[in-house]
Order: structure tokens, then C-alpha cells, then sequence
């Protein structure tokens, strides 16, 4: 089924760029929209418990939140009861942009699925959730390719 991982390949790489013009007209860069959206979740969280939210490493989420501090989209404050933990807060900027940004994914998503009916979409979701969970499963364990590439 090697049709299906070119096509999600391709498909995945046509939503991103969509999505990261989208993000770019609110000052945004790659990847910004997820680390707010887990802020506008649960603001306050630590840089590691927003890389276990968004499946990335901490490191990650520490340059990024370096980035965004320095756009004034959210600050950096000692953890009150431990002091060896940063925690990360939106500020005012970083709030405001949070109808925006849904408000443009919510459009690129009428857009590419215009085509299909309510029952398609459903189905696109269903399978795509299926389709997430196998290769989160696999990602978590070992993966022994040897023979059946052969087969």
C-alpha cells in the first residue's frame, strides 16, 4: 500500500504549508499555533508537560517558547512550590490570538473538505484516528522490518 503513504505524504505536506501561511498572517511561525493551543489548554505548564502534549522533545518546546517570549506571546516564571521548574504563561498577545488561529483552521479545514459529504468527512476522521493510533503504537515499540519488506 505504498500509494497510501506517498498520498499522505504529499497531503500532509500541502495542509502544513496551508496552515503555515495561515499562521504567518498572525505573526506566527512553524509549529507556534500547537505550542499555544496547548497554553490556551492548560496555561502555566512546563516546557516538558507542553512536549508530551504535542508528541516533541523538550528541547523543542524550550527553543520555541525562547522564540515567543521574545515576540511577546508568553512569559517565563518559576514554579511557586519548585523552584527548579519553569512554567509558561500566555500573556495578553498570546491570548488574543487564540479566535484568530482556530478561526483560520477551522477555514483551510471547510476548504479541503468542501468536497466531501458530512458522512466522507466522518469517515475521513474515523480512519485517519485508526490510522494515528497503529503508527503511535509502532513508534512506541521496536520494529522488526527485516522480512516483510522482501515479501
Amino acid at each position: 500500500m505504498a500509494e497510501f503513504l506517498d498520498l499522505h505524504s504529499r497531503t500532509s505536506k500541502a495542509l502544513r504549508a496551508l496552515a503555515d501561511t495561515a499562521m504567518r498572517r498572525h505573526g506566527l511561525h512553524v509549529g507556534q499555533n500547537y505550542l499555544l493551543a496547548a497554553l490556551w489548554e492548560r496555561d502555566g505548564s512546563t516546557p516538558g508537560e507542553v512536549a508530551a502534549a504535542l508528541n516533541v522533545t523538550t528541547p523543542t518546546v524550550v527553543k520555541m517558547a525562547d522564540r515567543m517570549t521574545t515576540a511577546g506571546l508568553l512569559t517565563r516564571r518559576r514554579d511557586d512550590r519548585d523552584n527548579r521548574l519553569v512554567r509558561l504563561w500566555l500573556t495578553d498577545a498570546g491570548r488574543a490570538l487564540q479566535k484568530p488561529v482556530e478561526a483560520e483552521r477551522r477555514l483551510i479545514e471547510e476548504k479541503v473538505t468542501a468536497d466531501l459529504t458530512e458522512t466522507e468527512r466522518e469517515s475521513l476522521l474515523n480512519a485517519l484516528a485508526k490510522v494515528n493510533r497503529a503508527a503511535s503504537e509502532l513508534l512506541s515499540k521496536p520494529v522488526d522490518y527485516g522480512d516483510s519488506a522482501s515479501t
